[in-house]
């Protein structure tokens, strides 16, 4: 956004350029908006302040702040050119719900660290206490066969229910927890 200004002889500065009239020695706005990108940046100032507002604002800022203005009324007018209801407002609001949903998102994963932690360690299994005979699993009494889970219990009767109740809630619309 700095310019090298008028006086060396490169030209108007962007908002003399802008405004199609010649860059005088002393120009306010030279040394904050280079002939190239200041432009677009100086077109933006003007639409929203004004040329004249902009140079009055800047003439009453100490020297050493103004580069601080300039860069500030170029993101306000650039914001209002893009959101002319809210300007940087709008995009400030964004931040802050940006920054809560963040906020919240740290919280929970806190939380979910915290249980983590909070968890017994477990114990790696010792090598001598038991041999590896012992911890094989005899089929036959300690697992149950499918075919006595089948005959055991009836498990269609659960799919069954399931599907009535989700045929009365493609017909209804909705879930009636009364069926």
């Amino acid at each position: 956004m700095m310019s090298a200004g008028a006086n060396n002889g490169s030209g108007p500065c962007g908002a003399c350029k802008f405004l199609r009239k010649k860059c005088v020695k002393g120009c306010i706005f030279a040394p904050y908006f280079d002939p190239d990108q200041g432009t677009a940046h100086f077109a933006a100032v003007h639409k929203v302040f004004g040329a004249s507002n902009a140079s009055k604002l800047l003439l009453r800022i100490p020297a050493h702040k103004r580069l601080d203005a300039v860069v500030t009324l170029c993101y306000e007018a650039l914001a209002r050119v893009r959101d002319p209801v809210y300007g940087c407002v709008g995009h400030i609001f964004t931040l802050q719900q940006q920054v809560l949903n963040l906020q919240a998102e740290l919280a929970f994963i806190q939380a979910h660290l915290s249980t983590l932690q909070r968890l017994p360690q477990p114990q790696p299994p010792s090598q001598c206490a038991q041999s590896p005979s012992q911890t094989t699993l005899d089929s036959s009494s300690e697992v149950p066969s499918f075919t006595k889970l089948a005959s055991s219990s009836n498990i269609s009767t659960h799919f069954d229910q399931l599907q009535v109740q989700q045929t009365s809630t493609e017909m209804t619309g909705f879930y009636n927890p009364s069926e």
